[in-house]
Protein backbone atom coordinates (compact mmCIF):
# COMPACT_ATOMS: atom_id res chain seq x y z
CA UNK A 1 0.00 0.00 0.00
CA UNK A 2 2.41 2.23 -1.19
CA UNK A 3 1.28 6.01 -0.58
CA UNK A 4 3.05 9.29 0.86
CA UNK A 5 -0.66 9.07 2.63
CA UNK A 6 -0.27 6.21 4.62
CA UNK A 7 0.08 5.47 7.84
CA UNK A 8 2.81 3.27 9.44
CA UNK A 9 0.52 0.24 10.34
CA UNK A 10 -1.16 0.59 6.61
CA UNK A 11 2.63 0.42 5.54
CA UNK A 12 3.33 -2.58 8.09
CA UNK A 13 0.40 -4.71 6.32
CA UNK A 14 1.05 -4.01 3.18
CA UNK A 15 5.15 -5.34 3.45
CA UNK A 16 3.46 -8.48 5.30
CA UNK A 17 0.65 -9.24 2.92
CA UNK A 18 3.53 -9.13 -0.07
CA UNK A 19 5.36 -11.82 2.48
CA UNK A 20 2.32 -13.69 2.85
CA UNK A 21 1.53 -13.80 -1.13
CA UNK A 22 5.21 -15.08 -1.47
CA UNK A 23 4.89 -17.55 1.29
CA UNK A 24 1.56 -18.62 -0.19
CA UNK A 25 3.45 -19.64 -3.55
CA UNK A 26 5.02 -22.23 -2.06
CA UNK A 27 3.14 -23.40 0.74
CA UNK A 28 -0.12 -23.09 2.42
CA UNK A 29 -0.58 -23.85 6.22
CA UNK A 30 -2.76 -23.15 8.76
CA UNK A 31 -0.98 -20.29 10.11
CA UNK A 32 -0.28 -18.37 6.40
CA UNK A 33 -4.33 -18.65 6.25
CA UNK A 34 -5.02 -17.32 9.56
CA UNK A 35 -2.52 -14.33 8.69
CA UNK A 36 -4.23 -13.35 5.66
CA UNK A 37 -7.56 -13.19 7.15
CA UNK A 38 -6.28 -10.79 9.77
CA UNK A 39 -4.40 -8.63 7.22
CA UNK A 40 -8.28 -8.66 5.85
CA UNK A 41 -9.53 -7.49 9.11
CA UNK A 42 -6.84 -5.05 9.88
CA UNK A 43 -6.79 -3.44 6.14
CA UNK A 44 -11.06 -3.47 6.86
CA UNK A 45 -10.54 -1.84 10.00
CA UNK A 46 -8.11 1.02 7.85
CA UNK A 47 -10.52 1.52 5.38
CA UNK A 48 -13.66 2.49 7.57
CA UNK A 49 -11.38 4.77 9.53
CA UNK A 50 -10.35 6.54 6.37
CA UNK A 51 -14.03 6.61 4.95
CA UNK A 52 -14.82 8.12 8.28
CA UNK A 53 -11.98 10.98 7.48
CA UNK A 54 -13.64 11.38 3.98
CA UNK A 55 -17.05 12.04 5.15
CA UNK A 56 -16.14 14.36 7.73
CA UNK A 57 -14.13 16.58 5.11
CA UNK A 58 -16.80 16.60 3.03
CA UNK A 59 -19.46 17.41 5.76
CA UNK A 60 -17.23 20.06 7.19
CA UNK A 61 -16.59 22.06 3.86
CA UNK A 62 -20.38 21.76 3.58
CA UNK A 63 -21.20 23.30 6.49
CA UNK A 64 -18.47 26.20 6.04
CA UNK A 65 -16.81 27.13 2.81
CA UNK A 66 -19.59 26.16 -0.03
CA UNK A 67 -22.42 27.32 2.73
CA UNK A 68 -20.13 30.29 3.19
CA UNK A 69 -18.85 31.36 -0.34
CA UNK A 70 -20.61 28.87 -2.55
CA UNK A 71 -20.21 30.76 -5.82
CA UNK A 72 -15.86 30.31 -5.18
CA UNK A 73 -16.36 26.73 -3.58
CA UNK A 74 -18.89 24.79 -5.76
CA UNK A 75 -16.34 24.45 -8.92
CA UNK A 76 -13.92 22.47 -6.07
CA UNK A 77 -16.79 20.59 -4.46
CA UNK A 78 -18.05 19.18 -7.84
CA UNK A 79 -14.45 18.49 -8.42
CA UNK A 80 -14.57 16.58 -5.24
CA UNK A 81 -17.35 14.78 -5.83
CA UNK A 82 -16.58 13.33 -9.31
CA UNK A 83 -13.69 11.89 -7.34
CA UNK A 84 -16.20 10.16 -4.61
CA UNK A 85 -18.51 8.94 -7.65
CA UNK A 86 -15.10 7.55 -9.42
CA UNK A 87 -14.38 5.61 -6.23
CA UNK A 88 -17.76 4.55 -5.49
CA UNK A 89 -17.87 3.19 -9.41
CA UNK A 90 -14.77 1.00 -8.58
CA UNK A 91 -16.11 -0.14 -5.30
CA UNK A 92 -19.02 -1.50 -7.15
CA UNK A 93 -16.96 -3.76 -9.43
CA UNK A 94 -15.21 -5.31 -6.21
CA UNK A 95 -17.91 -5.76 -4.80
CA UNK A 96 -19.15 -7.53 -7.46
CA UNK A 97 -15.90 -9.35 -7.74
CA UNK A 98 -16.25 -10.57 -4.19
CA UNK A 99 -19.53 -11.65 -5.06
CA UNK A 100 -18.68 -13.87 -8.01
CA UNK A 101 -16.50 -15.52 -5.36
CA UNK A 102 -18.98 -15.89 -2.98
CA UNK A 103 -21.48 -16.91 -5.28
CA UNK A 104 -19.26 -20.59 -5.75
CA UNK A 105 -17.68 -20.55 -1.99
CA UNK A 106 -20.88 -19.13 0.08
CA UNK A 107 -20.84 -16.38 2.42
CA UNK A 108 -17.98 -15.75 5.19
CA UNK A 109 -18.58 -18.10 8.15
CA UNK A 110 -18.74 -16.50 11.05
CA UNK A 111 -18.25 -19.16 13.22
CA UNK A 112 -14.78 -20.14 11.52
CA UNK A 113 -13.54 -16.58 10.90
CA UNK A 114 -13.08 -17.01 7.47
CA UNK A 115 -14.58 -18.55 4.31
CA UNK A 116 -15.03 -22.43 4.68
CA UNK A 117 -13.33 -23.00 1.53
CA UNK A 118 -10.44 -20.47 2.09
CA UNK A 119 -7.66 -23.09 1.51
CA UNK A 120 -8.67 -23.35 -2.28
CA UNK A 121 -6.32 -22.64 -5.08
CA UNK A 122 -8.39 -22.92 -8.16
CA UNK A 123 -11.59 -20.49 -7.48
CA UNK A 124 -8.91 -17.41 -7.70
CA UNK A 125 -7.40 -18.89 -10.94
CA UNK A 126 -10.53 -19.95 -12.84
CA UNK A 127 -12.19 -16.31 -11.88
CA UNK A 128 -9.71 -14.19 -12.20
CA UNK A 129 -7.49 -15.79 -14.83
CA UNK A 130 -9.37 -18.48 -16.87
CA UNK A 131 -12.53 -16.05 -17.46
CA UNK A 132 -10.70 -12.62 -16.94
CA UNK A 133 -12.30 -10.75 -14.13
CA UNK A 134 -8.76 -10.03 -13.56
CA UNK A 135 -8.61 -8.05 -16.70
CA UNK A 136 -11.72 -6.34 -15.91
CA UNK A 137 -11.17 -5.45 -12.46
CA UNK A 138 -7.63 -3.93 -13.69
CA UNK A 139 -8.52 -2.00 -16.31
CA UNK A 140 -11.58 -0.25 -14.23
CA UNK A 141 -8.50 0.49 -11.94
CA UNK A 142 -6.67 2.13 -14.22
CA UNK A 143 -9.83 3.86 -15.54
CA UNK A 144 -10.18 5.23 -12.14
CA UNK A 145 -7.06 6.41 -11.42
CA UNK A 146 -7.22 8.38 -14.67
CA UNK A 147 -10.49 10.02 -13.67
CA UNK A 148 -8.73 10.83 -9.93
CA UNK A 149 -5.76 12.14 -11.33
CA UNK A 150 -8.69 14.59 -14.24
CA UNK A 151 -9.55 16.29 -11.01
CA UNK A 152 -6.30 17.76 -9.35
CA UNK A 153 -4.71 20.73 -10.73
CA UNK A 154 -2.16 19.84 -13.47
CA UNK A 155 0.34 21.42 -11.36
CA UNK A 156 0.07 18.94 -9.13
CA UNK A 157 -0.89 15.67 -10.99
CA UNK A 158 2.82 14.71 -11.44
CA UNK A 159 4.02 14.74 -7.60
CA UNK A 160 0.51 13.11 -6.69
CA UNK A 161 0.93 9.18 -5.03
CA UNK A 162 -1.65 6.97 -5.96
CA UNK A 163 -1.82 4.18 -3.43
CA UNK A 164 -4.41 2.89 -5.88
CA UNK A 165 -2.53 1.05 -8.43
CA UNK A 166 -2.42 -1.73 -11.20
CA UNK A 167 1.32 -1.89 -12.26
CA UNK A 168 2.71 -4.92 -12.68
CA UNK A 169 5.27 -6.41 -10.13
CA UNK A 170 9.02 -5.53 -11.02
CA UNK A 171 9.75 -9.20 -10.50
CA UNK A 172 7.48 -11.50 -10.75
CA UNK A 173 7.08 -15.27 -8.85
CA UNK A 174 10.65 -17.07 -9.06
CA UNK A 175 12.27 -13.85 -10.95
CA UNK A 176 9.68 -14.40 -14.23
CA UNK A 177 7.88 -11.39 -15.22
CA UNK A 178 4.27 -11.73 -14.42
CA UNK A 179 1.24 -9.51 -14.81
CA UNK A 180 -1.15 -8.02 -11.81
CA UNK A 181 -3.83 -9.83 -12.02
CA UNK A 182 -1.93 -13.18 -12.58
CA UNK A 183 0.43 -11.80 -9.31
CA UNK A 184 -2.87 -11.60 -6.99
CA UNK A 185 -5.35 -13.76 -8.28
CA UNK A 186 -2.92 -16.96 -10.48
CA UNK A 187 -1.95 -19.74 -10.11
CA UNK A 188 -1.33 -21.34 -6.57
CA UNK A 189 -3.08 -18.41 -4.61
CA UNK A 190 -5.82 -19.67 -1.67
CA UNK A 191 -8.92 -18.14 -1.83
CA UNK A 192 -8.84 -16.41 1.43
CA UNK A 193 -5.82 -13.92 -0.12
CA UNK A 194 -7.68 -13.87 -3.13
CA UNK A 195 -10.12 -12.17 -0.71
CA UNK A 196 -7.62 -10.17 1.34
CA UNK A 197 -6.45 -8.74 -2.02
CA UNK A 198 -10.02 -7.32 -3.11
CA UNK A 199 -10.12 -5.84 0.29
CA UNK A 200 -6.35 -4.19 -0.70
CA UNK A 201 -7.75 -2.41 -3.45
CA UNK A 202 -10.43 -1.26 -1.54
CA UNK A 203 -7.89 0.30 1.35
CA UNK A 204 -6.02 1.58 -1.68
CA UNK A 205 -8.76 2.91 -2.65
CA UNK A 206 -10.24 4.92 0.14
CA UNK A 207 -6.83 6.19 1.07
CA UNK A 208 -5.95 7.59 -2.56
CA UNK A 209 -10.15 8.98 -2.85
CA UNK A 210 -8.94 10.73 0.51
CA UNK A 211 -5.51 12.20 -0.68
CA UNK A 212 -7.26 13.43 -3.43
CA UNK A 213 -10.92 14.89 -2.07
CA UNK A 214 -8.48 17.08 0.72
CA UNK A 215 -6.14 18.15 -2.07
CA UNK A 216 -9.00 19.45 -4.33
CA UNK A 217 -10.99 20.83 -0.97
CA UNK A 218 -7.61 22.60 0.14
CA UNK A 219 -7.00 24.07 -2.47
CA UNK A 220 -9.59 27.10 -1.93
CA UNK A 221 -8.01 28.02 0.98
CA UNK A 222 -4.81 28.23 -0.75
CA UNK A 223 -7.20 31.04 -3.03
CA UNK A 224 -7.40 33.09 -0.03
CA UNK A 225 -5.80 36.43 0.73
CA UNK A 226 -3.65 36.62 4.23
CA UNK A 227 -6.47 37.64 6.60
CA UNK A 228 -5.52 41.27 8.57
CA UNK A 229 -8.97 42.24 9.93
CA UNK A 230 -10.29 40.01 12.60
CA UNK A 231 -14.01 39.94 14.72
CA UNK A 232 -14.10 38.59 18.43
CA UNK A 233 -17.33 36.04 18.52
CA UNK A 234 -18.90 34.71 21.64
CA UNK A 235 -22.14 32.14 20.68
CA UNK A 236 -23.06 30.57 24.06
CA UNK A 237 -24.09 26.92 23.63
CA UNK A 238 -27.02 26.58 26.38
CA UNK A 239 -29.98 28.78 27.16
CA UNK A 240 -29.19 32.53 28.54
CA UNK A 241 -32.19 31.33 31.03
CA UNK A 242 -30.96 28.52 33.27
CA UNK A 243 -32.03 26.61 36.29
CA UNK A 244 -30.22 26.17 38.97
CA UNK A 245 -27.34 23.17 38.75
CA UNK A 246 -27.71 23.11 34.87
CA UNK A 247 -24.02 24.38 33.71
CA UNK A 248 -23.65 27.54 31.35
CA UNK A 249 -21.50 26.85 28.20
CA UNK A 250 -20.45 29.38 25.79
CA UNK A 251 -17.36 28.91 22.65
CA UNK A 252 -15.56 31.60 21.80
CA UNK A 253 -13.64 32.10 18.96
CA UNK A 254 -12.06 34.25 15.84
CA UNK A 255 -14.49 34.32 12.76
CA UNK A 256 -10.86 33.99 10.81
CA UNK A 257 -8.75 31.60 12.60
CA UNK A 258 -6.43 28.79 12.41
CA UNK A 259 -7.28 25.56 13.47
CA UNK A 260 -3.52 25.15 13.96
CA UNK A 261 -2.67 28.38 15.71
CA UNK A 262 -4.98 28.96 18.71
CA UNK A 263 -5.41 32.79 20.22
CA UNK A 264 -4.84 33.15 24.32
CA UNK A 265 -8.39 34.03 25.49
CA UNK A 266 -9.50 35.26 29.23
CA UNK A 267 -12.48 35.54 31.12
CA UNK A 268 -12.12 37.58 34.54
CA UNK A 269 -8.62 36.83 34.10
CA UNK A 270 -9.19 33.11 33.87
CA UNK A 271 -7.52 31.64 30.89
CA UNK A 272 -9.98 28.98 28.82
CA UNK A 273 -8.80 25.85 27.18
CA UNK A 274 -8.46 26.36 23.47
CA UNK A 275 -8.55 23.82 20.65
CA UNK A 276 -8.66 24.40 17.15
CA UNK A 277 -8.87 28.08 17.55
CA UNK A 278 -11.96 27.83 20.01
CA UNK A 279 -12.28 28.42 23.53
CA UNK A 280 -14.59 26.72 25.59
CA UNK A 281 -16.28 28.72 28.20
CA UNK A 282 -18.02 27.09 31.37
CA UNK A 283 -19.37 28.17 34.60
CA UNK A 284 -21.26 26.70 37.76
CA UNK A 285 -24.55 27.83 38.19
CA UNK A 286 -24.75 27.36 42.04
CA UNK A 287 -27.66 30.46 42.56
CA UNK A 288 -29.70 32.06 41.03
CA UNK A 289 -29.51 35.91 39.27
CA UNK A 290 -28.62 37.76 36.25
CA UNK A 291 -24.51 37.62 35.48
CA UNK A 292 -22.39 39.62 32.55
CA UNK A 293 -19.64 38.16 30.84
CA UNK A 294 -17.31 39.19 28.19
CA UNK A 295 -13.79 37.33 26.63
CA UNK A 296 -10.60 38.97 25.85
CA UNK A 297 -8.55 37.20 23.20
CA UNK A 298 -4.94 37.71 21.75
CA UNK A 299 -3.36 36.65 18.26
CA UNK A 300 -0.09 37.59 16.19
CA UNK A 301 -1.86 38.94 13.29
CA UNK A 302 -0.29 38.08 9.71
CA UNK A 303 1.86 41.18 10.07
CA UNK A 304 3.58 39.59 13.05
CA UNK A 305 2.32 42.26 15.76
CA UNK A 306 -0.06 40.94 18.11
CA UNK A 307 -3.88 41.89 17.86
CA UNK A 308 -6.41 42.04 20.56
CA UNK A 309 -9.86 41.76 20.79
CA UNK A 310 -12.65 42.32 23.27
CA UNK A 311 -15.90 40.32 22.18
CA UNK A 312 -19.66 42.15 23.64
CA UNK A 313 -20.54 41.85 27.10
CA UNK A 314 -22.92 38.55 27.23
CA UNK A 315 -25.77 38.19 30.31
CA UNK A 316 -27.51 35.13 31.57
CA UNK A 317 -30.07 34.81 33.98
CA UNK A 318 -30.02 31.58 36.21
CA UNK A 319 -33.73 31.03 38.00
CA UNK A 320 -34.67 28.54 40.66
CA UNK A 321 -36.85 25.12 38.94
CA UNK A 322 -40.27 26.08 38.60
CA UNK A 323 -43.09 24.23 36.90
CA UNK A 324 -46.39 25.03 36.45
CA UNK A 325 -49.54 22.05 35.74
CA UNK A 326 -52.71 24.25 35.37
CA UNK A 327 -55.86 22.05 35.41
CA UNK A 328 -57.88 22.92 32.33
CA UNK A 329 -61.75 22.45 33.71
CA UNK A 330 -61.09 21.91 37.60
CA UNK A 331 -58.77 21.51 40.41
CA UNK A 332 -59.24 17.78 41.24
CA UNK A 333 -58.74 14.89 39.12
CA UNK A 334 -62.28 12.97 39.04
CA UNK A 335 -62.42 9.37 38.82
CA UNK A 336 -63.46 7.56 35.40
CA UNK A 337 -63.12 10.19 33.10
CA UNK A 338 -60.38 12.17 31.24
CA UNK A 339 -59.10 14.98 33.51
CA UNK A 340 -57.25 17.67 31.14
CA UNK A 341 -54.43 19.66 32.12
CA UNK A 342 -51.71 22.11 30.43
CA UNK A 343 -48.33 21.60 31.71
CA UNK A 344 -45.65 24.45 31.25
CA UNK A 345 -42.11 25.48 33.12
CA UNK A 346 -40.83 29.27 32.37
CA UNK A 347 -37.90 28.85 30.16
CA UNK A 348 -38.71 25.05 28.82
CA UNK A 349 -39.92 24.56 25.80
CA UNK A 350 -42.78 22.50 25.82
CA UNK A 351 -41.61 19.35 24.19
CA UNK A 352 -38.85 19.35 26.36
CA UNK A 353 -40.84 18.28 29.24
CA UNK A 354 -41.81 14.95 30.22
CA UNK A 355 -44.36 14.21 33.72
CA UNK A 356 -45.28 11.36 35.56
CA UNK A 357 -48.11 10.79 38.17
CA UNK A 358 -48.01 7.82 40.90
CA UNK A 359 -52.29 7.38 40.71
CA UNK A 360 -53.23 7.05 37.28
CA UNK A 361 -51.54 7.62 33.93
CA UNK A 362 -51.43 11.04 32.15
CA UNK A 363 -51.19 10.52 27.86
CA UNK A 364 -50.42 13.39 25.90
CA UNK A 365 -47.31 15.74 24.83
CA UNK A 366 -46.41 19.40 24.09
CA UNK A 367 -48.00 20.80 27.19
CA UNK A 368 -51.46 19.12 26.45
CA UNK A 369 -51.97 15.93 28.85
CA UNK A 370 -55.30 13.67 29.91
CA UNK A 371 -55.22 12.39 33.46
CA UNK A 372 -57.21 9.26 34.55
CA UNK A 373 -57.09 8.19 37.50
CA UNK A 374 -58.59 4.82 39.18
CA UNK A 375 -58.88 5.69 42.90
CA UNK A 376 -59.42 7.97 45.74
CA UNK A 377 -56.72 9.89 47.18
CA UNK A 378 -53.90 11.88 46.39
CA UNK A 379 -52.40 12.08 42.49
CA UNK A 380 -48.61 13.26 42.46
CA UNK A 381 -47.47 14.91 39.47
CA UNK A 382 -43.92 15.61 39.32
CA UNK A 383 -42.59 18.01 35.51
CA UNK A 384 -39.19 17.15 34.54
CA UNK A 385 -37.58 19.55 31.60
CA UNK A 386 -34.10 18.92 29.96
CA UNK A 387 -31.38 21.10 30.06
CA UNK A 388 -28.59 21.68 27.22
CA UNK A 389 -26.54 18.85 28.36
CA UNK A 390 -29.40 16.05 27.90
CA UNK A 391 -29.84 15.67 31.78
CA UNK A 392 -33.46 15.27 32.77
CA UNK A 393 -34.11 17.83 36.03
CA UNK A 394 -37.19 17.52 37.98
CA UNK A 395 -39.10 21.11 37.75
CA UNK A 396 -41.69 20.90 39.70
CA UNK A 397 -44.15 18.64 41.95
CA UNK A 398 -48.33 19.05 42.54
CA UNK A 399 -50.73 17.08 44.52
CA UNK A 400 -54.17 16.77 43.33
CA UNK A 401 -57.03 14.97 45.17
CA UNK A 402 -58.68 12.13 43.32
CA UNK A 403 -62.37 12.41 43.99
CA UNK A 404 -65.67 10.02 43.15
CA UNK A 405 -67.67 12.13 40.33
CA UNK A 406 -70.84 13.58 41.98
CA UNK A 407 -74.30 11.44 41.94
CA UNK A 408 -76.44 12.44 39.17
CA UNK A 409 -80.09 13.46 39.03
CA UNK A 410 -82.90 11.11 38.22
CA UNK A 411 -85.02 12.52 35.42
CA UNK A 412 -88.57 11.86 33.94
CA UNK A 413 -89.98 13.46 31.39
CA UNK A 414 -87.14 16.15 31.88
CA UNK A 415 -88.13 17.05 35.49
CA UNK A 416 -87.33 15.50 38.77
CA UNK A 417 -90.40 15.61 40.66
CA UNK A 418 -93.49 18.39 41.25
CA UNK A 419 -97.04 18.97 39.58
CA UNK A 420 -96.81 17.45 35.81
CA UNK A 421 -100.02 17.44 33.27
CA UNK A 422 -100.70 13.74 32.36
CA UNK A 423 -99.33 14.36 28.77
CA UNK A 424 -95.97 15.15 30.10
CA UNK A 425 -95.69 11.72 32.14
CA UNK A 426 -97.28 9.88 29.34
CA UNK A 427 -95.54 11.33 26.66
CA UNK A 428 -92.21 9.47 27.96
CA UNK A 429 -90.77 5.66 28.85
CA UNK A 430 -87.20 6.03 30.31
CA UNK A 431 -85.78 7.05 33.32
CA UNK A 432 -82.64 9.01 32.85
CA UNK A 433 -79.62 9.98 34.84
CA UNK A 434 -77.86 13.17 34.40
CA UNK A 435 -75.30 15.26 35.79
CA UNK A 436 -76.09 18.45 36.18
CA UNK A 437 -73.66 21.88 36.15
CA UNK A 438 -71.05 19.70 35.57
CA UNK A 439 -67.88 20.26 32.88
CA UNK A 440 -67.12 16.49 32.19
CA UNK A 441 -68.64 14.40 30.11
CA UNK A 442 -70.03 11.59 32.05
CA UNK A 443 -72.85 9.20 31.27
CA UNK A 444 -75.34 7.37 33.49
CA UNK A 445 -77.15 4.38 32.78
CA UNK A 446 -80.29 3.93 34.84
CA UNK A 447 -80.17 -0.42 35.55
CA UNK A 448 -82.44 -0.55 37.96
CA UNK A 449 -86.15 1.29 39.56
CA UNK A 450 -89.05 0.81 41.18
CA UNK A 451 -92.44 2.44 40.64
CA UNK A 452 -95.68 3.31 42.42
CA UNK A 453 -98.85 4.87 40.92
CA UNK A 454 -101.65 6.06 43.95
CA UNK A 455 -104.86 7.07 42.94
CA UNK A 456 -106.87 9.04 45.54
CA UNK A 457 -108.44 7.04 47.98
CA UNK A 458 -107.04 3.47 46.25
CA UNK A 459 -103.97 1.38 47.30
CA UNK A 460 -100.51 2.00 45.66
CA UNK A 461 -99.89 -0.03 42.75
CA UNK A 462 -96.16 -1.30 42.62
CA UNK A 463 -94.17 -1.77 39.78
CA UNK A 464 -90.00 -2.47 39.68
CA UNK A 465 -87.95 -2.89 36.93
CA UNK A 466 -83.82 -3.71 35.85
CA UNK A 467 -83.12 -1.11 33.06
CA UNK A 468 -84.50 2.49 32.55
CA UNK A 469 -87.40 1.50 30.12
CA UNK A 470 -91.20 1.51 31.26
CA UNK A 471 -92.70 -1.77 30.39
CA UNK A 472 -96.32 -2.03 29.07
CA UNK A 473 -97.81 -2.37 32.40
CA UNK A 474 -96.43 0.69 34.11
CA UNK A 475 -97.58 2.49 30.62
CA UNK A 476 -100.92 1.34 31.48
CA UNK A 477 -100.65 2.31 34.65
CA UNK A 478 -99.96 6.10 33.98
CA UNK A 479 -102.52 6.42 31.07
CA UNK A 480 -105.03 5.56 33.71
CA UNK A 481 -103.68 8.04 35.83
CA UNK A 482 -106.45 10.78 36.81
CA UNK A 483 -106.06 14.41 38.79
CA UNK A 484 -104.20 13.87 41.94
CA UNK A 485 -102.42 10.72 41.23
CA UNK A 486 -98.99 10.29 42.64
CA UNK A 487 -96.47 8.63 40.81
CA UNK A 488 -93.35 7.72 42.95
CA UNK A 489 -89.57 6.65 41.01
CA UNK A 490 -87.78 5.09 44.09
CA UNK A 491 -84.74 2.73 44.83
CA UNK A 492 -83.34 4.28 41.82
CA UNK A 493 -79.66 3.06 40.70
CA UNK A 494 -77.39 4.37 38.20
CA UNK A 495 -73.64 2.96 36.94
CA UNK A 496 -71.18 6.03 35.89
CA UNK A 497 -68.19 5.78 33.89
CA UNK A 498 -66.17 5.30 37.16
CA UNK A 499 -67.69 1.25 37.56
CA UNK A 500 -69.76 2.50 40.61
CA UNK A 501 -73.31 1.80 41.03
CA UNK A 502 -74.72 3.90 42.94
CA UNK A 503 -78.33 4.93 44.58
CA UNK A 504 -80.31 8.19 42.85
CA UNK A 505 -82.54 10.79 44.76
CA UNK A 506 -86.31 9.53 44.48
CA UNK A 507 -89.13 11.73 42.60
CA UNK A 508 -92.71 12.48 43.37
CA UNK A 509 -94.82 13.57 40.85
CA UNK A 510 -98.71 14.81 41.14
CA UNK A 511 -101.02 14.50 37.90
CA UNK A 512 -102.72 17.98 37.25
Amino acid sequence: MAGVNETPRQKMMGILYLVLLGLAATTITEKVLDSFRNITIGLENSTNNVQGSIDQTFASFAASTLKDDPARAKPFWERANRVKAASADLQKVIDETRGKFEAVCGKLDTNLGDYKMREDVDLSYRLMINQHGGEVLKKKIEETQAKILNELDPKDRAGFKMALNADAPARGKGGVKTTWEDNFFGEGIPLTAAFTSLTKISADLVSTENAAVKKILGDVTHTDLVLDQYAAIAVPTSPTYLLVGQPYTAEVFLTAFSNSINPDITVGGQRLNVKEGKGTYTVSTSHEGDFKWSATLQMKKADGTMGNWKTPEISYTVAKPSAVVSPDKMNVFYIGVDNPVSVSAPGTPTDKLKTTIDNGTMTGSKGKYNVTVTKSGIAKVAIYGVDATGKSVKLGESDFRCKRLPNPKAKFGGKTGGAVPKAQLTSTDKVFANLEDFDFAATFNVNHFKMFVIRPRQDPQPFELNGNILNAQMKAALNGAGPGTRVIFDDIFATGPDGLRRPLDPMIFTVQ
